[in-house]
């Protein structure tokens, strides 16, 4: 394996980290710290969005990326929290000095905070002795405040400020390895609550208010910086859609315990809703706009998915802009608002879940008038293909590609978990296709099932990795037409194992083309047709049984396939293309009726399995060109066979022995003369002599 510098190791581990007893957001913190090392002690990386000041101590999955919310991140190093630089030294080797929660809002920069504590005469407090967490609104928050409201906090500072500064403030130390998603803490306004939610991705939000400083630590509490002024939570999701009898029908269906997400449709937009797709539109849990940094799934309480993403400062849902306000806290969850109806796949017909990557298949099937029979009434299975398999060969001949488009409709609705191996879905064409399930994939035929499967309100729909085309030959009539294999195919017949070819079954062969015998000469073939058990094995080792194709095989590790001769073949994928027993398979993935073919330009033979006599050894080592070792004799246990002859003639003694064996044979003369004792030794398929 190649060496990895050890910083890149360094992040690796801490990425994959799940053990250490530390928050989230301390092991983001870490992250950062590791990637500024170069920088000087105490340097952290950040993260920012280009054309804005949101800032983020990033995760893996965005560093390397270099973009959040689809937007390109910019590289920051800063002083990592508690630290601070000094003139003429490189990073950050200061601690930052320890005071009160009042003086540590100045080295937070939190400078609009610690004035208004001036004004509302909170200072002393946050002077005085206590153990305080301050979650101080930063500059840019203040600024980004509605103005009335603003105005109306610094009109009456020794109430409405005072009172909004309190509910910022928890009456005991509380670090961010203390906040737990999901936690809710008592404020120092009238014991109104603060909702927290600690994010896997390293943020953590205070009333859906990411902290964007945390841990300053004062000698009398604590401070957290947080992008925006948190106000108070009134009431559940419930006291809130109840305000408006435009929303009644949700309240039957959130009348239920726990936290959620709602994406609540406008009243424009709520004029399309039923009340069986309320549900769709409801998350079991938490999910604040500022934790969204990249697109994740989340279960619905309907029981299917939607995807929440980001897209600059937008929120998206399913890939689509539709949020017009976020992040309005309730007391059990959190409502974005949205200006469409969410309709989930189980509710369409299947023909709507036909996405933009296969917009051509859906064009060409209802230009090919297969839609006529393909209605809500009628239940059926989609095998879309993307565009780009619909190559000019394909689109020449409307016969032919009607045929292809045929093969992607079944006659009834088969979602992905119920497909099974050796599973035969009927078209609607009334042709057969044939179901593989492997460790990584699940095929119909030479394609697989790509990313994407959808279960609609009348079937199902499932991506293919490319066109459909039903087997309607045996192995025996494809390698005969090819017209390729007609050594392989005599050596079959010799050996007796053409019916395998040429009958029922299910097997994958990795078919030797006539290329792969042509440094043999007429005798070299005879010598391998008079032993018919060697033959056998040679050929048997070129089957296993089962039909494993190209899709099936797992990238990057070596495939053991059992053969039909006992002894495993070893098939990788690498570079796109297919090797077994490091040999290149050229072509693959021709399907018979009765299995697949894979071609390759070399004989197989098992490493270590033992040839047994010269003659054929020499012939295989020019047939496999060098490509495995072979052992002559398998190591047995010792076995001697003695033939005693009693003459007058001149004695002569034969002993023969071939290396790796046990096995030795004696030809033993008794007589007059000194005995004279010749040995052969073959080694590699080459003979020395040596004679005492």
């Amino acid at each position: 394996m190649d060496q990895l510098p050890v910083v890149t190791l360094a992040v690796l581990a801490f990425c994959f980290l799940g053990s250490v007893d530390s928050s989230a957001y301390d092991k983001i913190v870490t992250h950062s710290r590791i990637r500024a090392r170069n920088e000087g002690p105490n340097v952290c990386a950040l993260q920012q969005v280009e054309g804005t000041k949101k800032k983020y101590f990033s995760t893996c999955r965005n560093w390397y990326r270099k973009s959040i919310c689809g937007k390109k991140a910019l590289v920051l190093y800063e002083c990592c929290p508690g630290y601070m630089k000094l003139d003429g030294m490189r990073g950050c080797p200061a601690v930052a000095p320890i005071g009160n929660v009042y003086n540590t809002l100045e080295i937070v920069r939190a400078m609009t905070t610690k004035s208004y504590y001036d004004e509302s005469n909170l200072r002393e407090q946050i002077e005085g002795p206590g153990a305080f967490t301050v979650f101080a609104p930063s500059d840019d928050a203040w600024e980004e405040l509605d103005p009335a409201v603003r105005a109306a906090l610094k009109s009456n500072v020794n109430i409405e400020l005072k009172n909004a500064l309190h509910y910022h403030m928890v009456n005991h130390r509380l670090l961010t390895k203390d906040m737990k998603n999901g936690i809710n803490v008592t404020s120092m306004y009238n014991n109104q609550g603060i909702y927290i939610n600690h994010y896997t991705n390293g943020v953590v939000t205070v009333n859906c208010a990411r902290i964007i400083h945390g841990n300053q630590i004062a000698t009398n509490g604590v401070v957290h910086v947080i992008d925006r002024v948190i106000t108070s939570v009134a009431g559940t999701i419930n006291e809130y859609l109840n305000n408006d009898e435009d929303y009644s029908s949700f309240l039957v269906k959130l009348n239920l315990p726990g936290h959620f997400t709602l994406f609540l449709p406008t009243n424009a937009a709520f004029e399309k809703l039923t009340p069986a797709l309320v549900t769709y539109h409801l998350l079991n849990s938490v999910q604040c706009a500022e934790a969204i940094m990249a697109g994740s799934v989340y279960e619905t309480k309907e029981g299917s998915t939607i995807e929440i993403g980001c897209d600059g400062e937008s929120l998206t849902v399913n890939g689509i802009k539709m949020v017009l306000k976020k992040d309005i806290v309730t007391s059990n969850g959190v409502i974005h608002i949205i200006d469409q109806v969410l309709i989930p796949d189980s509710a369409k017909e299947v023909r709507e879940l036909i996405g933009t990557s296969q917009s051509m298949f859906g064009d060409l099937v209802s230009e090919m008038g297969l839609t006529t029979n393909l209605d809500l009434n009628t239940e059926y299975t989609v095998l879309a293909t993307k565009d780009n398999a619909f190559t000019d060969e394909v689109m020449a001949d409307d016969t032919y590609l009607r045929l292809i488009l045929e093969n992607h409709l079944l006659k009834l609705k088969v979602p992905l978990s119920g497909l099974y191996n050796g599973q035969q879905l009927e078209t609607v064409s009334g042709k057969l296709l044939r179901v593989f399930i492997y460790r990584t994939a699940v095929c119909i035929e030479s394609a697989c099932v790509l990313q994407g499967s959808k279960t609609g309100i009348n079937g199902a729909l499932h991506v293919m990795s490319s066109l459909i085309k039903p087997a309607d030959k045996t192995i025996f009539e494809l390698l005969e037409a090819d017209g390729k294999f007609k050594t392989f195919l005599s050596l079959m017949e010799t050996a007796g194992l053409l019916d395998m070819l040429k009958g029922k079954g299910s097997y994958t062969i990795f078919a030797p083309s006539d290329e792969a015998f042509k440094d043999l000469s007429k005798d070299d073939l005879d010598l391998l047709r008079s032993d018919l058990n060697a033959l056998r094995t040679i050929l048997l080792y070129h089957f296993s049984d089962g039909i494993f194709i190209n899709g099936g095989l797992e990238r990057r590790v070596t495939n053991l396939l059992r053969s039909m001769q006992g002894i495993n073949l070893y098939v990788k994928h690498e570079n796109n293309s297919i090797y077994v027993n490091s040999v290149e398979v050229p072509n693959s993935d021709l399907m018979a009726t009765n299995g697949v073919i894979h071609v390759v330009k070399n004989v197989l033979y098992p490493k270590n399995l033992p040839v047994g006599r010269q003659d054929l050894l020499l012939v295989l080592q020019r047939l496999i060109k060098g490509t495995i070792t072979i052992t002559e004799i398998e190591t047995k246990p010792s076995t001697k066979q003695v033939t005693r002859v009693i003459k007058t003639e001149t004695p002569v003694s034969k002993k023969v022995v071939v290396e790796g064996s046990k096995t030795t044979k004696f030809t033993r003369v008794i007589g007059r003369q000194p005995s004279v004792s010749k040995v052969t030794r073959i080694i590699g398929g080459k003979q020395r002599k040596a004679c005492t």
